[in-house]
């Protein structure tokens, strides 16, 4: 179910951590000892990355037994269970960090995406992500951001025209811009231009722009360039968007917020795993 990436990375973090051996784990607990496991929250939180927990520790050993006590975008409270683990207490050692730091970033993201998502109350505005990603993590920082409650933009540079500021720069203006990209884009590629003031507004339109990022104006500007705009075009705010004017974004009538924070500000949140022996040897 995981791509090649994502199998690669849980491998490479596995690697880092464990190295060429766990001395103090392989030093004291033998290969033959069967262990219990409780992956917990120390907060409340929105559950994500159950699977890559997982697949730690399925990558670690095939014969772990793994139960989860929730599924992701679960909202659980302090206290409650994640999952339950037990087979090779060695094992079950040398799996809890990694299995956690991914639990902790992910359950992290789709946490406060949500908190984001409850500020939108009923309005049908979508809050997406941005590529503001951790290097490699991409496709799991964007899973969580679903799990969470929003959508994703683009995933990367490969699958959507976005035309920013150093593009319009580089190629002498928007509409020089748009009409080279409309020539070798396909019939099923929409074109986002990013706009920062009124003048560059009136050229997105003037060239039939699909969607227009209205980039870092004020709520008065907001209000203004949609009156321009009328409906003509897929209207996406980005830049100083803050939990708490979301709300008045939405009520403007665009149609997505962007949200860079989603991914490059979130806080890992405070899971644990408590591990025993089992009285039965494996």
């Amino acid at each position: 179910m995981f791509s090649t990436i994502t199998k690669r990375l849980i491998e490479i973090a596995l690697e880092e951590d464990i190295g060429a051996g766990d001395i103090t784990t392989d030093s004291i607990i033998s290969q033959d000892e069967a262990g219990i496991g409780n992956i917990f929250a120390k907060e409340p939180l929105i559950v994500a990355g159950i699977d890559l927990a997982r697949y730690v520790f399925f990558y670690l050993d095939k014969e772990i037994n793994f139960k989860p006590a929730c599924r992701d975008g679960d909202k659980i409270e302090k206290g409650d269970s994640i999952a339950l683990l037990e087979g090779s207490l060695n094992t079950l050692l040398k799996g809890e960090r990694t299995a956690l730091n991914f639990l902790q970033r992910l359950s992290g993201i789709a946490t406060l995406t949500r908190n984001y998502i409850k500020e939108l109350g009923n309005n049908s505005t979508r809050i997406v992500d941005t590529r503001k990603t951790t290097p490699g993590w991409r496709a799991l920082e964007k899973y969580a951001v679903r799990i969470g409650g929003a959508y994703n933009h683009r995933m990367g540079l490969y699958d959507g025209i976005l035309i920013k500021d150093n593009h319009i720069a580089c190629s002498g203006g928007i509409k020089k811009a748009v009409d080279m990209a409309r020539k070798k884009a396909h019939h099923l590629l929409k074109i986002e231009v990013e706009v920062q003031n009124f003048d560059e507004l009136h050229e997105a339109l003037s060239v039939n722009a699909d969607v227009i990022m209205l980039d870092n104006m004020n709520i008065e500007e907001i209000k203004k360039a949609l009156e321009i705009i009328d409906h003509r075009a897929i209207v996406e705010v980005s830049g100083g968007i803050k939990k708490e004017n979301i709300s008045d974004l939405a009520e403007t009538g665009i149609d997505i917020i962007s949200i860079g924070a989603l991914t490059h500000s979130a806080k890992a949140v405070d899971i644990s795993m408590d591990i025993t022996r089992h009285n039965i040897c494996i």
